[in-house]
């Protein structure tokens, strides 16, 4: 995953980390700098894996959400299909993105080997049985294909999404908190929509996978500071997200 890892410089590091207090103020800014980030990303890996572009790949992104990120993979010549199991989610932001799914990435209503790449950013901890999710992904990535799974990490500094910091203290207590101090209920409910999901089951999975993983690697970091993922404990406090890599026997 060389072209990916001369792109983790520290200033990618400090721009999409500082693009996180516009998560909930301003989702557009925020998942649009994301979006670009992941369409690159996305890119460097699979020319790594096939040694082609984008263009004529089909991506498939697990919980697309209102389609925030279709604009930048069709820029790469993509076909983009997001699947999403929340209608009102998909309409969140006023998008429309032709050929959008609705269904669930925990049996995803696609053949095995649809597509070429699988794709999911900070959804697994959104999910009741996220390496079931995992699973699925591999399903229908084609032999040779890319599957990318990149999840927010419940110990790090926003597994709490916007009750954080105070998940350390526990997922109930921080909703209730939220709660009270702002009069409503968190979009990101522990339980229920949110859920504690950490670094070793991400790797736990990747060592049990059928697909071959090319890497492991914290998604906001610089290259030089990848080695966190090594040493247990500390990388459920500093891997904010782990994004996996696989290719497709």
């Amino acid at each position: 995953m060389s072209r990916f890892a001369r792109r983790a410089t520290l200033r990618r590091s400090l721009r999409l980390l500082g693009s996180f207090r516009f998560e909930q103020t301003d989702p557009a800014l925020f998942y649009g700098g994301l979006a670009a980030d992941s369409a690159a990303m996305i890119g460097d890996f699979y020319t790594d894996v096939t040694g082609h572009g984008l263009e004529g790949a089909t991506i498939l992104d697990v919980g697309g959400g209102p389609g925030y990120f279709a604009d930048e993979f069709v820029k790469t010549g993509a076909r983009y299909i997001p699947v999403e199991p929340d209608p009102s989610e998909m309409h969140a932001a006023g998008l429309s993105v032709a050929g959008a799914v609705r269904g669930s990435g925990m049996a995803l209503p696609f053949r095995d080997s649809a597509v070429d790449i699988c794709f999911s950013s900070n959804v697994a901890e959104h999910v009741p049985q996220p390496w079931v999710m995992a699973d699925e992904m591999v399903r229908v990535t084609r032999p040779g294909g890319l599957i990318v799974l990149s999840y927010t990490v419940w110990h790090g500094p926003f597994g709490g999404h916007e009750t954080g910091p105070w998940h350390y203290l526990g997922g109930e207590y921080a909703a209730r908190r939220y709660r009270r101090k702002t009069g409503r209920e968190p979009k990101n409910r522990f339980g229920k929509s949110l859920f504690a999901v950490g670094a070793a089951d991400g790797l736990r999975w990747a060592a049990g996978t059928s697909a071959d993983v090319r890497i492991a690697f914290p998604r906001y970091h610089p290259r030089w500071a990848w080695w966190v993922v090594r040493v247990p404990v500390l990388r459920e406090l500093l891997v904010s997200n782990l994004v996996v890599v696989a290719t497709k026997s």
